[in-house]
């Protein structure tokens, strides 16, 4: 199953193994457990490190990972190949006893977690949100012997999928209650189960010179462009790497011909963290105010002082803002189509949104699903003409023009989408079983209404240097009102900004 590349790649992993890993199989006669013990044979003898054995899981087809003679809690129900192949290889790693990539102080964090927690979590290998969750549980089973995790491939259980009503991935269930969905860190789920520091630990700093509010591509250039100047530099960030973690493949970052989000967000980690950077991960602003020095107050209420402020919160997908679109959010209403569509495997699907986002979302979900329809406001779908090419050549696909999505339309989930025909008035309805949204950004600058000057979008308003309206505070990336919302240009704003920051700095 495996080829000649991926092979190469992991014999070199499997060269790093610390000690001998135990591999035990449930499988069946079904076609997922021939190719399983297909899969597993090949990988096990790659290895003279690396044993098998034949039991009984409560799933099969399944296997975990193990110590020799201790279970760790670590199992895969499924063939983790596409996005989750990179989960089994640092599993079979960590097992082995390599020390996992994660700082010490999280570690101790899982060490001290008192009490038995069986996490399962329902994923789709062509999901590039789901490792970072597969590999967190992974982490933390094989940490404390009080934890245990199963990764459960939708694809392989959809029975078990439809009738927990899953309707987005990765799904987590802890003891067997729904304990979060979406894109998880191990400091969020730890943060879940721990007590987490109280305002007390942040009010204690220091004033910085320069204050950076979010952590994606313009956040950790700005941290990085300020520490490199010598001064005292913060960052707050709710999640490092901000909408990047969100993308799939990158393929017009300068000098980079193919990355995909996740890796690039934890370089961006990685790059802040080589200078005397004070990060401040899970933490959310809600005011900032100009006094004698610049305050920011934080949502666990602690204030943070600094002489200057880079705004850079970036911007989350918009929602479409009708009925039934936030009662049925993760029940039929979905943001991601590579990381929900598997989800929706033969069923009649929406997608809102006629932009480069929304094409190429019901390209990718046609070849998936029975049936896609193609809502657009305005008259002409927006794409560029090779996405619409494509797009009308597809058998399954139904595009509708110059339409307003009035209502999603379910009981316990999507069963419809209603529109108005703009030019008539006419009211429609479609029976389908999802909606996928994608009609674009809204900046993350509500907090700051009041602050500093914004377009009527609410966009940040910023000059060549990157200063805001209120002196000393700067602002760079999709937040602000720069025209082209990119990876490579929101970077180099945050450039632009620290350098603005510092520039005020020694003026003043």
């Amino acid at each position: 199953m495996l080829d000649a590349d991926i092979k190469q790649q992991l014999n070199q992993y499997l060269q790093l193994l610390e000690g001998d890993v135990r591999i035990k199989v449930s499988a069946g006669s079904d076609a997922v457990s021939k190719d399983m013990l297909v899969f597993l044979d090949e990988l096990a003898g790659m290895s003279s490190r690396i044993t098998m054995e034949q039991v009984q899981l409560d799933r099969t087809p399944s296997f975990s990972v193990n110590r020799t003679g201790e279970d760790t809690g670590v199992v895969f129900a499924g063939i983790p190949l596409g996005h989750e192949f990179t989960s089994l290889v640092l599993a079979l790693l960590q097992v082995s006893g390599r020390a996992p990539k994660v700082e010490q102080s999280v570690i101790d964090q899982i060490k001290g977690i008192q009490g038995n927690y069986a996490f399962e979590s329902y994923i789709s290998l062509s999901c590039h949100n789901c490792p970072d969750v597969v590999q967190a549980l992974n982490l933390m089973s094989i940490l404390n012997p009080g934890i245990t995790h199963t990764m459960i491939d939708g694809a392989a259980f959809q029975e078990e999928v439809e009738r927990k009503d899953i309707m987005a991935v990765p799904s987590v269930f802890l003891n067997g209650e729904f304990f979060g969905s979406g894109r998880l860190s191990i400091e969020e789920i730890v943060a879940k189960l721990v007590d987490t520091p109280d305002a007390s630990a942040f009010n204690d700093k220091e004033p910085f010179d320069v204050l950076v509010i979010g952590g994606g591509p313009a956040g950790a250039s700005s941290a990085i462009y300020t520490a490199r100047k010598g001064i005292r530099t913060g960052i707050v960030a709710e999640r490092f790497g901000g909408q990047v973690l969100d993308t799939v493949g990158i393929e017009n970052f300068i000098s980079v011909k193919h990355t995909e989000g996740a890796k690039l967000a934890a370089s961006l980690e990685e790059h802040v963290k080589d200078y005397n950077v004070d990060i401040m991960k899970l933490q959310r602003a809600k005011r900032l105010e100009k006094k004698e020095l610049i305050e920011v107050e934080l949502e666990n209420g602690a204030v943070l002082k600094s002489k200057t402020v880079i705004l850079s919160t970036g911007a989350r997908w918009r929602n479409v803002g009708v009925p039934g679109e936030a009662e049925f959010k993760n029940k039929g209403v979905a943001y991601c189509p590579h990381c929900d569509g598997p989800l929706f495997a033969g069923k009649h699907v929406a997608v809102v949104g006629g932009g480069n986002s929304g094409i190429e979302a019901a390209i990718d979900l046609a070849g998936i699903v029975s049936h896609v329809t193609v809502l657009e406001f305005a008259p002409e779908l927006k794409a560029d003409s090779v996405l619409q090419d494509r797009l009308y050549s597809l058998p399954n696909v139904t595009v509708l023009k110059n339409v307003q999505t009035k209502e999603i339309t379910g009981t316990d989930k999507v069963n419809g989408i209603t529109y108005v025909q703009r030019d008539t008035g006419e009211e429609q309805h479609v029976e389908l079983q999802g909606v996928f949204v994608q009609i674009g950004l809204v900046p993350n600058t509500d907090w700051l209404a009041g602050t500093v000057e914004r377009t009527p979008m609410g966009e940040i308003i910023v000059d060549r240097q990157g200063a805001t309206t209120l002196p000393g505070v700067f602002a760079a990336g999709d937040c602000t009102n720069s025209p082209y919302k990119q990876i490579i240009i929101s970077m180099g704003s945050g450039a632009t900004a620290a350098l603005g920051a510092f520039d005020y700095l020694i003026r003043n």
